[in-house]
């Protein structure tokens, strides 16, 4: 899968189109999660996304679930 059909999924199942890499981010990694990609796949997606901008949002720490050690 490249980015051109993510973006044809992403529009097959939100019923509207988007340019905004970080939305496809987010597509791609539920995609994964999903087994619907592989790996690999979801790598080079990933690698094209952050050469075109995206960005991995940063978590508030003070409001994570996560505890800290």
């Amino acid at each position: 899968m490249d980015i051109r059909e993510l973006k044809s999924k992403f529009i097959q199942s939100r019923d509207y189109n988007t340019d905004d890499v970080n939305a496809l981010m987010d597509f791609a990694k539920k995609a994964y999660i999903q087994n619907e990609i592989s790996i690999n796949e979801y790598r080079q997606i990933v690698r094209e996304l952050e050469n075109q901008g995206a960005v991995i949002p940063e978590t508030d720490i003070e409001n994570s679930l996560i505890e800290n050690t």
